[in-house]
């Protein structure tokens, strides 16, 4: 069993920054592919950001290009999401993910391509 934790969340005023934090516990592959996705009231779930655990490649979703950045920390299995020059449109639970699955040099946008899901994280900006 795998189990995703996610923190950093909270209330912040636009344009501030704010760092996601996603754990992973359980049995976990030397290899697989870490995302972020958000969802809004009254919206669906949307990608934002996705690294592969091997090579560290990223994808972006356009909405958040140059404002957001994904990392990982390997020994602590754990993945970030940076987040500068935040909007009110930023506010949304934020998911991290895993996938488990073989994965190849593309990104895997959406909820199906992953196996497990953290519970989320409430970030809210103010204007």
């Amino acid at each position: 069993q795998v189990h995703l934790v996610e923190s950093g969340g909270g209330l912040v005023q636009a344009g501030d920054s704010l760092r996601l934090s996603c754990a992973a516990t359980g049995r976990t592959p030397s290899t697989y592919v870490m995302g972020w996705f958000r969802q809004a009231p009254g919206k669906e779930r949307e990608f934002v950001a996705q690294i592969n655990w091997s090579g560290g490649n990223t994808y972006y979703a356009d909405f958040v290009k140059g404002r957001f950045t994904i990392s990982r920390d390997v020994a602590k299995k754990t993945v970030y999401l940076q987040m500068n020059r935040v909007k009110p449109e930023d506010t949304a639970v934020y998911y991290c993910a895993v996938r488990y699955r073989p994965y190849s040099s593309t990104s895997y946008r959406g909820g199906g391509d992953f196996d497990y899901w953290g519970q989320g994280t409430q970030v809210t900006v103010s204007s």
